[in-house]
Parts: C-alpha cells; structure tokens; sequence
C-alpha cells in the first residue's frame, strides 16, 4: 500500500513541476516580448516615430511632444503637451510645464531683435507665458534647478514696467526688480 501511495505522489509531483516548467517558460516568452515591445518604443520615440505599441502612454505622448518642440514645431507640440498637464505624478507634470515654458523662452529669443513695439509686445508675451509655465513647473516640484534658472533668466529678461494686460504683468507681485520671487 506504501508503494501506492508513494507512486501517486511522485505523480502528483511530476505533474505539478511539469505545470510550473510551462508556466514559467510562457512568463519567460511573455517578458521577452514585452523587452522587445520596449526597445522597439524606445527606438521609435528617439528617431520621432510613433511607437507602434503603448501608443496611448504618458512617455509615448511626451517624448513625441518633446521631439516635435525639438523640431521647433511649437504649435503641435503644445498641443500634446498641454493634454499631459493634468496626467502623471507631480515631476511628470513639473516636467511638461518645464518644456512648455522653455518652448515660449526660445520662441522668445528667436523672435527678438529690432525696436518695433510689435515685436516687443511679442517677445514680452512670450516670455510671460514662459514665465507661468515655469511658475506651475515649481509649484508642482520644487526640486528642479533647471526651472528656477530658466524662471531667473527669463525674469531678468523681462522689463521693469511691464506692459498692462500682458500675461500676470497686472500684479504687482511677480517682477519687482528682476528678482525671482519665492526663491532662494
């Protein structure tokens, strides 16, 4: 009766290892696959493709809009990145507003020049846009000195007396002397 029972169990057991072998052989082909899924991703968001596979991501979106800003196609990219302003973690988040406000910063710089009010009313727009793209960047996370330097050089950038109804130039708060205010 012993060796019954005993045959019975190296049965059981026989099957039960095979069942884990083919589990863990269709986990191993699962995570290659999704290896090769990532690197394909990464490959395509690097040269400015559309990934063909997790197309609907936070990354796919960003690096899409990062790579058309890149581009200085400004218009197409705000538009990506201004869907992800309210998606992802607080950095995640920081980090759109950080590239919003860089592309109105060198959109700003490319635009600058001459004495015409026009251009300066443009410029000044401009880089009060920056200027609250930045501001929503460090609210989000403060952490960032890539933000507070740009917020700096873009307030420096700014004149003294704003011109009225541009941007947040209305409170008096926000440039006083070219020094950033709220920080170190």
């Amino acid at each position: 009766m012993n060796l019954k029972l005993m045959q019975f169990n190296v049965k059981n057991l026989s099957l039960l290892l095979v069942i884990i072998a083919i589990s863990a052989s269709m986990t191993i082909a699962y995570e290659l696959n999704r290896i090769k899924q990532i690197n394909a991703f990464n490959l395509a968001v690097s040269t400015g493709k559309n990934p063909q596979t997790d197309k609907q991501s936070f990354e796919a979106k960003y690096s899409t809009a990062y790579w058309l800003a890149k581009n200085e196609r400004f218009k197409e990219s705000t538009l990506l990145y201004s869907q992800l302003t309210q998606k992802g973690t607080a950095s995640q988040r920081a980090a759109v507003q950080h590239n919003i406000g860089n592309m109105f910063f060198l959109k700003a710089l490319q635009v600058s020049g001459g004495n015409d009010s026009k251009i300066r009313d443009e410029v000044e727009y401009l880089l009060m846009q920056a200027h609250s793209s930045y501001k929503q960047a460090l609210k989000q996370d403060n952490s960032n000195w890539g933000t507070r330097r740009n917020m700096d050089r873009v307030i420096t950038l700014l004149p003294e007396n704003p011109t009225p109804g541009v941007g947040d130039s209305d409170s008096p708060g926000l440039i006083m002397g070219n020094i950033p205010n709220g920080l170190p």
